[in-house]
């Protein structure tokens, strides 16, 4: 068969694809930027990779018209915008009238439990969308679900970031709403199944595990599988903009998402029934089973997929390859080059830098420049790195997103997506036993100027200290060019 997968690079689209592969089908997935697809050369004649804006109606025409199914998996919470709800009424509208013009038979749809009587904005519009795709001239079928626990997903990391990071938690009343979670595993599972399953057809299905738990109780179970005892208070008030806040700060969720978040966080999300689990057979994970699976993926560094890296979340806009070009006009250079010894091994380090591991070098100022941008709204360092040792396009790296990862030719190229008075690349290139270190600032007005040169000083240690770490002293300076001003 012949699949349609929109949202081919998010969290649940990375996840589903490969099942979809095992299964035989051919698969046509829609994403903003071909760049950031990778695809496994295994599949490579299975796989079609269409460039696609569903805000864009007039993108739509690249979806072959022979498409049998098609899982619509897009959503904007992530969205610093306002109107998130209106631009996924948008792209509901746009995607149905394109399936109403193509040989579709099957239309699956991801959407979030929604019966409590007051919704959130967020759930809302997950309701309207429902009700746009079902108009279409094909059979449908939504799946609702509520909290989705796996490594990288948006939930499981907010928890685990709350628990790991405060051992005394005092929270508002949702902390006592109820909530169905549902292990990834499982979700997967049930959107796999339920694609030409006649018994969908034009049915709604709440899916989610079999533990009904308060937010409080997550939270609590969730320290308690880790082996940290963590205390928790629910307040008897709702403080909405300081839940944002809260959640803002010790975790990687962007404010706008913590502001959506919380508004959600304060409805009931548990589902009618387990209907769909007895039609397919399915006995869905604990939430214990679902947090143990969680933490084998991570432990194995075999995170497919994680929310942090969401095209939305960062100052970066859909299309990498917008920024790819570093600009020369106007800019501040920062150049250093050492010789080295052992290409692989430095590359290796090359590849490692972030994380955990940090940036080799006065770590200490790295992770103070970070909590000033996490006080102003930015994204710090918080997000971390999906794996350990591999970096592709598009994947966010603390403070950075990843433009081009090309091991084999030696050049990682980053972007910085912190709230400054301009723009930053860092790249860093192999060429002939010489690695290559560039550090380039386009400043923005006369705030961007005062920026480069009051932090000078502690760029330069930085930089200089960089590079030799990474290099382990081993080689000598070819050339440091240190700071200019190109073209101003």
């Amino acid at each position: 068969m012949k699949i349609l997968l929109t949202g081919a690079t998010g969290y649940i689209g990375k996840r589903l694809l490969p099942v979809l592969m095992e299964n035989g089908h051919e698969v046509v997935c829609c994403v903003r930027d071909k760049t950031r697809m990778v695809v496994d050369p295994d599949w490579a004649d299975r796989i079609e990779v269409i460039e696609v804006d569903f805000l864009r109606k007039s993108s739509l025409t690249a979806i072959p018209i022979d498409i049998e199914g098609a899982f619509y998996l897009i959503h904007s919470m992530t969205s610093t915008a306002k109107g998130f709800d209106l631009a996924e009424a948008i792209s509901a509208h746009n995607f149905k009238d394109r399936m109403n013009t193509t040989k579709v038979k099957h239309v699956v749809y991801l959407s979030g439990i929604a019966n409590d009587p007051k919704l959130s904005k967020h759930l809302s519009s997950r309701r309207n969308v429902e009700d746009i795709l079902a108009s279409g001239n094909y059979k449908f079928t939504t799946l609702r679900a509520g909290i989705i626990i796996g490594s990288g997903s948006s939930s499981f990391e907010i928890i685990r970031n709350l628990v790991e990071k405060l051992p005394v938690m005092i929270g508002p009343l949702w902390l006592l709403t109820r909530s169905q979670p549902i292990a990834i595993r499982d979700v997967i599972y049930c959107l796999d199944k339920v694609l030409f399953k006649e018994e969908c057809f034009n049915r709604n299905y709440d899916i989610g595990g079999p533990d009904v738990m308060t937010y409080k109780e997550m939270l609590v179970e969730l320290g308690r599988i880790r082996g940290l005892k963590r205390r928790v208070y629910a307040l008897p008030v709702l403080f909405p903009k300081l839940s944002s806040v809260w959640l803002f700060l010790f975790t990687p969720a962007s404010y706008p998402l913590a502001c959506h978040l919380v508004n959600s966080m304060q409805v009931e999300v548990v589902a009618r029934n387990d209907r769909l689990h007895r039609l397919l057979g399915v006995c869905p994970m604990t939430f214990y089973e679902a947090v143990e699976d969680a933490f084998v993926n991570i432990r194995q560094n075999s995170i497919i997929s994680s929310w942090t890296d969401a095209m939305t979340r960062g100052r970066i806009g859909p299309n990498l390859s917008k920024y790819i070009e570093i600009p020369s006009h106007g800019c501040f250079e920062d150049i250093r080059s050492i010789e080295i010894s052992d290409i692989e091994l430095v590359t290796t380090r090359i590849w490692s830098i972030g994380g955990e591991k940090g940036w080799y070098y006065a770590n200490w100022l790295w992770k103070l420049r970070g909590m000033t941008d996490r006080l102003i709204g930015g994204v710090g360092l918080i997000r971390g790195r999906r794996s350990v040792n591999r970096i592709y396009a598009g994947d966010t790296l603390d403070c950075w997103r990843v433009l081009v990862a090309d091991k084999e030719k030696h050049r990682l190229l980053l972007y910085s997506e912190m709230k400054l008075p301009g723009e930053v690349w860092l790249e860093f290139r192999i060429t002939n036993n010489t690695l290559t270190q560039t550090a380039t600032f386009r400043p923005k007005g006369l705030s961007g100027r005062l920026y480069w040169y009051i932090l000078m000083p502690f760029h330069l240690s930085v930089f200089k200290g960089m590079i030799r770490k990474l290099a382990k002293d081993e080689g000598r300076w070819t050339k440091d060019e240190g700071r200019r001003m190109l073209d101003v």
